[in-house]
């Protein structure tokens, strides 16, 4: 079974921030830390986009086969573009080996004005 890509619901009418989202993924059991290396595989890629401004990912402390993806796109159109890559659409077939279902997600509208990350140093 391949993971389907989600339909985007469209921004709220006047909405001008990044478009947000949260792809909550589960692995079959024992699958966890090998969905994070095929996922950690694509992360540069995806991190060098025109469009994406924030790509984290993220495992739960107490479940190692809950992963969680959060993303922060330029606008929709940059997340649909992301969508169509080719090295996106490897991943999609390639995740039934790792992960039995379909991924959930959240689509976020962003309600405080966009501040991209600080250096940790």
């Amino acid at each position: 079974m391949a993971l389907t890509l989600p339909d985007l619901p469209g921004p709220a009418a006047g909405e001008d921030t990044p478009y947000c989202v949260i792809a909550k993924h589960r692995a079959a059991p024992g699958q966890g830390d090998a969905l994070v290396a095929r996922m950690l595989e694509d992360l540069e890629a995806t991190r060098s986009e025109t469009g994406c401004l924030q790509f984290h990912i993220h495992r739960d402390r107490s479940d190692p086969d809950l992963l969680i993806i959060y993303e922060i796109w330029r606008s929709i159109d940059a997340l649909k573009t992301h969508f169509a890559e080719d090295y996106v659409q490897r991943f999609v077939a390639a995740a039934g080996k790792y992960e039995p279902g379909d991924m959930e997600t959240q689509w976020l509208e962003m309600l405080s004005p966009y501040a991209s990350g600080r250096d940790s140093g």
